[in-house]
């Protein structure tokens, strides 16, 4: 394998964008690839262009009465109410923009582009940092997702003959890609999110463990609200390390959703840098470990794209790369920025110890985190050969 990672980006990948009052705004991915150019992380050896997928390739996850539905939304302008009601394009979360299709396309082929990249050899590790719509489902939108980049990624690998461990650390249950690979014994999914209970999409129990062949195969892990690092943390190695061990992937494919972090408006989850910088060092290292360094990451949720998305991206792509990040800013970024942002901006790559008050209940939240954890490894991975398990997923 090459040790020559990847970082996809081409400035057309702005053009998924539903609207300046919308929180999926792709200036979070401006204000990315700014930082990390900023800190000189992109050599032009390492920088790759996405190439759009074609629609043979959607239709390989998406039902074809519903892309049909995206590309007249898209060449319209404007959904119908057939659109809205069977396919929720036109929704507040999902509203249609010109050229829609066009840019989802080139959006999944980023995540496609990548996958391919590690089956030919040419790198091992490569990231999609606009990639990571992990909620879009076969036939309709979802959660700001059109179309499901991890899923046409995974379907490809898996076509490839590639055994698939999915890990998903947005605060919103990666629902779109556990469902699409929900049978499949070969696609092993994992998510931490916060519980459904108070967060859309409302899934991700630790009951959803798969169906027939795939039983034991969908892992979640949902945690309480106000979950701080250490406790997401204690819970990530209760489950990851052993589950893989078991599984033994070819490939790791990860979403880097940074929701999850206490100044995001959007969950209540409430850890900070240090987690998101503990997850990615993990999964590096579990790629050597398992998969010969093979490991796909995109990004995923984020919506304080000022304080929070470009930290944390570009310390993943450092991560990627084998960098150690100065703890500083820097700042020809935070001149370039400072005076348009509606929040004062770190000036620290990681945050301070001491920046957030600890959680009043901390205690009975970790103790929560800790047993549902230990519920999930007491069920999982009788995963093979097990008459009885099979009889009950049938």
């Amino acid at each position: 394998m090459s040790d020559n990672p990847k970082f996809i980006y081409s400035p057309d990948l702005l053009i998924y964008n539903f609207g300046p009052q919308h929180p999926f705004n792709p200036l979070r991915l401006k204000l990315t690839i700014d930082m990390i150019n900023d800190f000189k992380l992109l050599a032009p050896e390492n920088l790759l262009e996405p190439q759009a997928a074609g629609e043979q390739d959607i239709l390989l996850v998406h039902d074809r009465h519903y892309v049909e539905a995206v590309k007249r939304a898209g060449e319209k302008g404007e959904a119908s109410e057939e659109d809205v009601q069977y396919y929720e394009l036109g929704t507040e979360d999902n509203p249609v923009f010109v050229n829609m299709h066009a840019a989802a396309l080139l959006l999944v082929g980023g995540t496609l582009t990548g996958a391919k990249q590690i089956l030919s050899g040419k790198a091992d590790h490569v990231l999609n940092v606009a990639g990571g719509l992990h909620h879009a489902q076969r036939a309709k939108a979802s959660g700001f997702c059109i179309y499901n980049d991890l899923a046409v990624a995974i379907t490809h690998l898996r076509h490839q003959g590639m055994r698939v461990a999915y890990i998903d650390i947005d605060a919103h249950h990666g629902d779109g890609v556990q469902w699409l690979f929900y049978d499949d014994s070969e696609v092993l999914t994992i998510s931490f999110h916060e519980t459904g209970k108070f967060l859309f999409p409302g899934t991700g129990t630790i009951y959803e463990r798969g169906s027939r062949n795939g039983f034991g195969y969908s892992v979640n892990v949902p945690l309480e609200p106000f979950t701080e690092d250490d406790s997401f943390i204690e819970v990530f190695e209760t489950v990851v390390p052993e589950v893989l061990a078991k599984f033994q992937p070819d490939i790791i494919v990860s979403q880097h959703g940074c929701d999850g972090h206490e100044y995001d408006p959007l969950a209540h989850l409430s850890v900070t840098t240090r987690t998101y910088g503990y997850v990615a060092k993990r999964l590096h290292d579990l790629s050597h470990k398992y998969c010969s360094g093979r490991w796909l990451a995109t990004g995923g949720g984020g919506y304080d794209f000022w304080r929070v998305v470009p930290r944390v991206w570009t310390a993943l792509w450092a991560e990627i790369l084998g960098r150690k990040l100065a703890g500083d800013v820097p700042g020809s970024w935070l001149a370039r920025y400072r005076e348009v942002a509606p929040k004062s901006l770190p000036e620290q790559m990681e945050d301070p110890e001491d920046l957030f008050l600890p959680k009043p209940r901390r205690v009975e939240i970790s103790e929560k985190n800790r047993l549902t954890a230990e519920k999930v490894m007491n069920w999982q991975f009788l995963m093979k050969g097990d008459p009885q398990q099979a009889s009950l997923a049938k």
